[in-house]
Protein backbone atom coordinates (compact mmCIF):
# COMPACT_ATOMS: atom_id res chain seq x y z
CA UNK A 1 0.00 0.00 0.00
CA UNK A 2 1.31 3.56 -1.25
CA UNK A 3 -0.62 6.27 1.80
CA UNK A 4 -0.08 10.06 0.34
CA UNK A 5 0.29 12.80 3.37
CA UNK A 6 0.25 16.24 2.18
CA UNK A 7 -0.31 19.87 1.91
CA UNK A 8 -0.84 20.06 -1.87
CA UNK A 9 -4.97 20.31 -1.23
CA UNK A 10 -7.77 17.95 -2.98
CA UNK A 11 -9.16 20.01 -5.43
CA UNK A 12 -5.43 21.45 -6.93
CA UNK A 13 -3.90 19.89 -9.84
CA UNK A 14 -0.93 18.67 -7.89
CA UNK A 15 -2.26 14.98 -6.14
CA UNK A 16 -3.28 13.83 -9.30
CA UNK A 17 -0.24 14.87 -11.11
CA UNK A 18 1.38 12.82 -8.01
CA UNK A 19 -0.60 9.89 -8.15
CA UNK A 20 -0.78 9.89 -12.53
CA UNK A 21 3.15 9.23 -11.55
CA UNK A 22 2.90 6.20 -9.22
CA UNK A 23 0.55 4.77 -11.55
CA UNK A 24 2.45 5.49 -14.89
CA UNK A 25 5.41 3.57 -12.64
CA UNK A 26 3.66 1.01 -10.67
CA UNK A 27 0.65 0.36 -12.69
CA UNK A 28 -0.29 -2.92 -11.19
CA UNK A 29 0.13 -1.72 -7.75
CA UNK A 30 -3.40 -2.70 -6.43
CA UNK A 31 -3.63 -0.11 -3.28
CA UNK A 32 -2.84 4.14 -3.32
CA UNK A 33 -4.39 5.60 -0.67
CA UNK A 34 -5.15 9.11 0.41
CA UNK A 35 -4.32 9.59 4.41
CA UNK A 36 -4.87 13.46 4.33
CA UNK A 37 -4.17 16.59 1.56
CA UNK A 38 -5.37 19.48 4.10
CA UNK A 39 -2.45 19.24 6.00
CA UNK A 40 -1.64 22.66 7.26
CA UNK A 41 0.28 24.27 4.63
CA UNK A 42 4.16 24.99 5.44
CA UNK A 43 3.99 23.01 8.82
CA UNK A 44 6.29 20.39 8.90
CA UNK A 45 6.14 20.20 12.55
CA UNK A 46 2.74 20.13 12.62
CA UNK A 47 2.60 17.58 10.10
CA UNK A 48 5.14 15.47 11.94
CA UNK A 49 3.04 15.04 15.23
CA UNK A 50 -0.30 14.46 12.91
CA UNK A 51 1.89 12.05 10.84
CA UNK A 52 3.02 10.30 14.01
CA UNK A 53 -0.39 9.63 15.28
CA UNK A 54 -1.72 8.57 12.11
CA UNK A 55 0.33 5.96 10.72
CA UNK A 56 -0.17 3.37 13.31
CA UNK A 57 -3.45 3.31 11.40
CA UNK A 58 -1.70 1.24 8.74
CA UNK A 59 -0.33 -2.17 7.67
CA UNK A 60 3.70 -3.05 8.12
CA UNK A 61 4.98 -2.29 4.71
CA UNK A 62 3.15 0.61 4.20
CA UNK A 63 4.97 3.18 1.69
CA UNK A 64 4.22 6.92 3.15
CA UNK A 65 4.62 9.26 0.61
CA UNK A 66 4.85 12.62 2.83
CA UNK A 67 5.17 15.92 1.18
CA UNK A 68 5.04 19.13 3.35
CA UNK A 69 7.79 20.45 1.97
CA UNK A 70 8.57 24.79 1.88
CA UNK A 71 11.81 24.46 1.53
CA UNK A 72 11.64 22.36 -1.98
CA UNK A 73 14.47 23.29 -3.91
CA UNK A 74 16.85 24.40 -1.38
CA UNK A 75 19.48 22.36 0.00
CA UNK A 76 17.17 20.33 2.55
CA UNK A 77 17.73 17.06 2.05
CA UNK A 78 15.56 14.20 0.42
CA UNK A 79 15.59 10.87 2.66
CA UNK A 80 13.76 7.25 3.11
CA UNK A 81 13.61 6.21 6.39
CA UNK A 82 12.17 2.68 7.53
CA UNK A 83 10.75 2.69 11.12
CA UNK A 84 9.05 -0.57 12.52
CA UNK A 85 8.35 -2.00 9.17
CA UNK A 86 7.06 1.11 7.57
CA UNK A 87 8.37 2.93 4.78
CA UNK A 88 8.47 7.21 4.70
CA UNK A 89 9.68 9.16 1.60
CA UNK A 90 9.67 12.79 2.18
CA UNK A 91 12.04 15.95 2.76
CA UNK A 92 14.69 16.12 5.59
CA UNK A 93 13.05 19.13 7.31
CA UNK A 94 11.78 17.17 10.31
CA UNK A 95 8.34 15.98 9.02
CA UNK A 96 9.46 11.88 9.50
CA UNK A 97 11.93 12.55 12.47
CA UNK A 98 8.91 12.29 15.30
CA UNK A 99 8.11 8.51 13.81
CA UNK A 100 11.58 7.66 13.80
CA UNK A 101 12.59 9.16 17.11
CA UNK A 102 9.49 7.14 18.73
CA UNK A 103 10.46 3.59 16.54
CA UNK A 104 11.77 0.90 17.94
CA UNK A 105 13.93 0.27 15.14
CA UNK A 106 14.73 2.79 12.50
CA UNK A 107 17.34 3.16 9.53
CA UNK A 108 17.99 6.67 6.94
CA UNK A 109 19.05 6.91 3.52
CA UNK A 110 19.36 10.16 1.90
CA UNK A 111 17.91 9.99 -1.79
CA UNK A 112 20.86 10.91 -4.44
CA UNK A 113 18.78 13.73 -6.69
CA UNK A 114 19.47 13.59 -10.55
CA UNK A 115 21.13 16.68 -11.99
CA UNK A 116 18.21 16.08 -14.38
CA UNK A 117 14.78 15.92 -15.16
CA UNK A 118 13.77 17.10 -11.89
CA UNK A 119 11.31 19.97 -11.24
CA UNK A 120 12.89 22.87 -9.23
CA UNK A 121 9.43 23.53 -7.03
CA UNK A 122 7.57 19.60 -7.49
CA UNK A 123 9.77 17.09 -5.64
CA UNK A 124 6.47 15.03 -4.63
CA UNK A 125 5.90 14.07 -7.86
CA UNK A 126 9.75 14.01 -9.65
CA UNK A 127 11.29 12.82 -6.87
CA UNK A 128 9.38 11.56 -4.14
CA UNK A 129 6.95 9.61 -5.94
CA UNK A 130 9.23 7.32 -8.27
CA UNK A 131 10.78 6.23 -5.57
CA UNK A 132 7.67 5.48 -3.29
CA UNK A 133 6.46 3.44 -6.09
CA UNK A 134 10.10 1.36 -6.36
CA UNK A 135 10.09 0.92 -2.93
CA UNK A 136 6.60 -0.88 -2.67
CA UNK A 137 7.29 -2.53 -5.89
CA UNK A 138 10.56 -3.86 -5.03
CA UNK A 139 12.16 -2.78 -7.63
CA UNK A 140 14.47 -0.09 -5.88
CA UNK A 141 18.12 0.50 -7.07
CA UNK A 142 19.97 1.11 -4.03
CA UNK A 143 22.10 3.16 -5.90
CA UNK A 144 19.89 6.07 -5.74
CA UNK A 145 20.38 5.65 -2.06
CA UNK A 146 23.05 6.62 0.35
CA UNK A 147 22.64 5.45 4.06
CA UNK A 148 23.01 7.94 6.57
CA UNK A 149 23.23 7.84 10.65
CA UNK A 150 20.42 10.22 11.20
CA UNK A 151 18.55 12.89 9.94
CA UNK A 152 19.60 16.30 9.42
CA UNK A 153 16.09 18.07 11.06
CA UNK A 154 15.36 15.70 14.18
CA UNK A 155 12.17 17.11 16.34
CA UNK A 156 12.62 14.59 19.02
CA UNK A 157 10.11 12.03 20.41
CA UNK A 158 8.53 14.88 23.02
CA UNK A 159 4.49 15.96 22.19
CA UNK A 160 3.89 19.19 20.54
CA UNK A 161 1.53 21.44 22.98
CA UNK A 162 0.25 23.39 20.09
CA UNK A 163 -3.05 22.94 17.57
CA UNK A 164 -1.81 20.93 14.94
CA UNK A 165 -5.04 20.20 12.66
CA UNK A 166 -8.38 21.51 12.08
CA UNK A 167 -11.01 18.87 10.63
CA UNK A 168 -14.18 18.93 8.81
CA UNK A 169 -16.59 19.89 12.23
CA UNK A 170 -13.68 22.34 13.63
CA UNK A 171 -12.58 20.12 15.98
CA UNK A 172 -8.67 21.24 16.70
CA UNK A 173 -6.41 17.89 17.16
CA UNK A 174 -3.41 19.16 19.63
CA UNK A 175 0.34 17.64 19.32
CA UNK A 176 -0.46 15.90 23.02
CA UNK A 177 -0.86 12.23 23.20
CA UNK A 178 -3.80 11.26 25.82
CA UNK A 179 -2.48 8.86 27.43
CA UNK A 180 -1.01 9.61 30.88
CA UNK A 181 -2.68 13.00 31.24
CA UNK A 182 -5.26 13.35 34.14
CA UNK A 183 -8.90 13.34 33.49
CA UNK A 184 -8.65 16.35 36.00
CA UNK A 185 -6.56 17.82 33.77
CA UNK A 186 -7.76 21.61 32.38
CA UNK A 187 -6.71 23.42 29.25
CA UNK A 188 -6.13 26.72 29.40
CA UNK A 189 -7.15 28.29 25.96
CA UNK A 190 -7.08 31.57 25.87
CA UNK A 191 -7.83 32.42 29.42
CA UNK A 192 -11.00 29.74 29.04
CA UNK A 193 -10.06 26.91 30.91
CA UNK A 194 -11.42 23.65 28.66
CA UNK A 195 -12.55 20.75 30.78
CA UNK A 196 -12.05 17.09 29.45
CA UNK A 197 -14.75 14.45 29.30
CA UNK A 198 -15.08 11.13 27.67
CA UNK A 199 -16.74 12.57 24.38
CA UNK A 200 -18.18 15.94 23.61
CA UNK A 201 -21.55 14.51 23.59
CA UNK A 202 -21.29 14.41 27.12
CA UNK A 203 -21.33 18.26 27.59
CA UNK A 204 -24.14 20.67 26.75
CA UNK A 205 -24.91 21.67 23.71
CA UNK A 206 -22.38 24.98 22.53
CA UNK A 207 -20.01 23.91 25.26
CA UNK A 208 -16.19 22.96 25.03
CA UNK A 209 -13.92 20.00 26.47
CA UNK A 210 -11.04 18.47 25.58
CA UNK A 211 -10.80 14.71 25.11
CA UNK A 212 -8.97 11.50 23.61
CA UNK A 213 -9.65 10.90 19.60
CA UNK A 214 -9.49 8.17 17.90
CA UNK A 215 -5.91 8.67 17.25
CA UNK A 216 -4.77 8.95 20.81
CA UNK A 217 -4.65 12.86 20.78
CA UNK A 218 -5.84 15.59 22.55
CA UNK A 219 -8.57 17.20 20.98
CA UNK A 220 -10.46 20.08 22.05
CA UNK A 221 -14.42 20.01 20.40
CA UNK A 222 -17.38 22.14 20.68
CA UNK A 223 -20.66 20.14 20.80
CA UNK A 224 -22.36 20.22 17.63
CA UNK A 225 -20.14 23.29 17.62
CA UNK A 226 -16.99 24.51 16.08
CA UNK A 227 -14.20 24.94 18.62
CA UNK A 228 -12.00 26.55 16.30
CA UNK A 229 -14.61 29.55 15.68
CA UNK A 230 -16.20 29.81 18.80
CA UNK A 231 -12.00 29.47 20.77
CA UNK A 232 -10.21 30.81 18.21
CA UNK A 233 -8.08 27.82 17.56
CA UNK A 234 -5.73 27.52 14.07
CA UNK A 235 -2.61 25.46 13.44
CA UNK A 236 -0.36 26.87 15.62
CA UNK A 237 -2.07 27.73 18.56
CA UNK A 238 -0.15 27.05 21.99
CA UNK A 239 -2.24 25.42 24.64
CA UNK A 240 -1.29 24.77 28.43
CA UNK A 241 -1.98 22.07 30.69
CA UNK A 242 -3.65 22.54 33.80
CA UNK A 243 -2.80 20.22 36.72
CA UNK A 244 -1.65 17.64 34.39
CA UNK A 245 0.96 15.37 35.02
CA UNK A 246 3.35 16.59 32.27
Amino acid sequence: MIVLFTDFGANDIYTAQVQGRLHAIAPQHPVIVTALHSVPDYEPRSAAHLLAALHRQFASDTVFLAVVDPGVGSDRAAVVIQADGQWFVGPDNGLLSVIAARAERAAFWRIRVPDHGISASFHGRDLFAPIAAQIATGVLSPSVLESVERLDVDLGAGDLAEVIFIDHFGNAFTGLRASGLSHDSGIDVAGRRVAWARVFSEMERGQPCWYENSLGLVEIAVNCGRASDELGLAPGHAIRLIDGQR
